[in-house]
């Protein structure tokens, strides 16, 4: 279907749109005003089929004298509290694989037609705790720059807007 979303039918016939899930589960909150701008306008673009949901989690206090791995461990924690049950974890991080715009249109048409929720990790300051890492299918590198994990949020929620579009026939994207 040229909107990525699923069909079902049912024995009378009937025809009725299945949504896709796609949770963002983010380490931080109150981001930058700027950020919370720019992720609802591409947020609000996508059909009610394509349902985001963002989850954000609080960061730990860092200070001088704390112990950075334990932060990230307990972080990591309330990621993997927060994973819907039957969702696929995706992990965002700078060592994991590019994925071209093609690519990611490509998965989520997959996963919209196999009816995969997926759950898109992002990590605090100091990254994904190993735990987090360990649970995810897939893991995603938007560049091998390391950035702002507020603006994590920004770019692949354009990305997914991209995806969604492209898969939709929509002038949005260009080659």
């Amino acid at each position: 279907m040229g909107c990525g979303c699923r069909v079902e039918q049912r024995k009378d016939h009937a025809v009725r749109l299945i949504q896709m899930r796609i949770h963002i589960i983010a380490v931080g909150q109150k981001p930058p005003a700027w950020v919370s701008q720019a992720y609802h306008e591409y947020s609000k673009r996508l059909p009610h089929e394509c349902a985001i949901h963002l989850t954000e989690i609080n960061t730990e206090r860092r200070h001088k004298k704390a112990n950075v791995e334990r932060l990230v461990v307990a972080e990591g924690q309330r990621i993997l509290d927060a994973i819907p049950q039957r969702t696929m974890a995706i992990a965002l991080d700078e060592n994991g694989r590019d994925w071209t715009t093609r690519e990611l249109a490509g998965y989520m048409n997959a996963w919209m037609l196999e009816g995969i929720d997926v759950a898109l990790l992002i990590g605090g300051p100091d990254g994904l705790a190993p735990a987090c890492l360990e649970k995810v299918r897939y893991t995603w590198s938007l560049s091998r720059l390391t950035l702002p994990h507020a603006l994590v949020r920004v770019i692949v929620i354009e990305q997914l807007y991209r995806a969604w579009s492209l898969n939709a026939n929509h002038p949005y994207h260009r080659d």
